[in-house]
């Protein structure tokens, strides 16, 4: 074994653990962005301290933008704990050199930003954001009258050359194949003079629980929104423009990093309570409740959180994940330790996410004596036993996780790179450990 081989734990006993996760990434760089784009300073508490967030903070900052990191900063709002004071920079600057790695967010959200820059903004990022779908960000741009240079790639590397403002208006895109095109424009779009009208041309937008999250959080920023699902047109979000305001902000816990934790119950028949679980939200994660509900255990609100119990058998299930794709490979790794047979379908854009993920998961997963097969918009797993081995990553935090739910139960799973759930996760091993008692 390399030391690039993390030896996932076995679980020996039921877990029983409370478990403090992460602040959302999804919220943590939106209210980045529009507290960038706000009249006045913000506060963002408990955001998430990640690859990814960082990334969003350090290419704000090329722009101009300030971003002082406090701790224990309990004083001047709610939330308490670390937080991020953001001091809009007026008028952005350009030149500037942004880094994007491999983060959707970023890579989609920042190109919108720059257009209102004073000059030349360069992305550039991991060599997986090559292969990224941006498209439907650089075509939007060029036709609300931006000028991007691509060479002809519709992708990374490229160079936006912002004039300081953009007239917007009217757009027409395919999000079939990402949500971020659309909250891209929708966290900008409050600053364009004519504002925004996006009309989706494309298929069915997956992960619309997203959208719906940048929505709200536009509006509680200031800015007037309307939605579909607020009784407007299908598939059609307009901003009307004006100014946003800064404001104080506690982040949510990152609901979808809860399912390796809730699965660790599902495959124990622990219990395992996630503190401050709100009980309304727009995240994707929430989702987590009534799937794992029905592969086999339970879950109640407590006066800390979440509580979710296993019984210690899996059901197979039946699953459209469309809207909640990111949760795929851990309810696949659960699925692969289940009784009965599992469908998870509607997750034919996971090919184009940080690594195409169906493919991984079938490799991977098969790799360790499964049965797994592709679909042509997600995955059929049929339950067998499994034996250890190494689980290749791809550089995916969800992969990572995936692997060490499976090695709860199989003996010499060896996690390839764990060092990636840095992206999300920045101390999971550690909160592997500690959930089964092991540190």
């Amino acid at each position: 074994m390399t030391d690039s081989l993390w030896p996932a734990p076995v679980a020996t006993a039921a877990v029983d653990a409370t478990v403090t996760i992460p602040g959302s990434k999804s919220a943590t760089n939106r209210a980045l962005v529009l507290a960038a784009l706000a009249d006045g300073p913000g506060w963002v508490r408990r955001p998430l301290r990640s690859r990814d967030s960082q990334l969003m903070a350090d290419g704000l900052r090329a722009l101009g933008v300030g971003i002082e990191e406090t701790v224990n900063a309990a004083s001047g709002g709610t939330g308490g704990g670390e937080a991020w004071r953001v001091i809009p920079a007026g008028r952005l600057r350009g030149p500037a050199q942004v880094d994007v790695g491999n983060a959707g967010t970023v890579m989609r959200f920042l190109p919108p930003l720059a257009v209102l820059a004073d000059g030349a903004v360069h992305f550039d990022g991991d060599p997986r954001s090559y292969e990224r779908p941006q498209h439907g960000v650089i075509d939007a741009l060029r036709a609300l009258g931006a000028r991007i240079d691509d060479g002809g790639r519709g992708g990374f590397p490229l160079t936006v050359h912002g004039t300081g403002s953009l007239d917007g208006g009217t757009v027409e895109l395919d999000a079939s194949s990402s949500s971020q095109f659309i909250s891209a424009l929708l966290l900008s779009g409050a600053r364009y003079n004519n504002g925004v009208e996006i009309r989706n041309i494309g298929g069915t937008v997956p992960s619309l629980p997203h959208i719906r999250m940048t929505v709200d959080m536009v509006r509680k920023a200031g800015g007037q929104v309307d939605a579909p699902e607020d009784g407007g047109e299908k598939d059609v979000w307009r901003v009307t423009p004006g100014a946003l305001i800064g404001r104080d902000l506690v982040v949510e816990p990152d609901l979808s990093n809860a399912a390796p934790f809730f699965a660790a119950a599902l495959v124990t028949g622990g219990r395992v309570t996630v503190r401050d679980w709100p009980k309304h939200t727009y995240q994707p994660g929430d989702q987590l409740r009534e799937i794992y509900t029905r592969m086999g255990g339970s879950c109640r609100f407590s006066d800390e959180g979440l509580e979710f119990t296993g019984t210690g058998r899996i059901h197979g299930i039946e699953a459209d994940l469309h809207d909640v794709g990111e949760l795929t490979p851990v309810i696949a790794a659960v699925a692969a330790l289940a009784d009965s047979e599992s469908h998870l379908y509607g997750i034919a854009h996971l090919r184009l996410h940080e690594t195409d993920r169906l493919a991984a998961l079938a490799k991977e997963i098969n790799d360790l004596g499964g049965n797994v097969t592709e679909t042509e918009d997600g995955l059929r797993i049929r339950p067998r036993t499994l034996h250890g081995g190494v689980f290749h990553t791809y550089e995916d935090h969800r992969l990572a996780t995936a692997a060490a739910v499976l090695g709860l139960a199989v003996k010499g799973v060896e996690v390839e790179n764990v060092a990636t759930t840095a992206k999300t996760l920045p101390d999971f091993p550690q909160m592997w450990a500690d959930l089964l008692g092991q540190s």
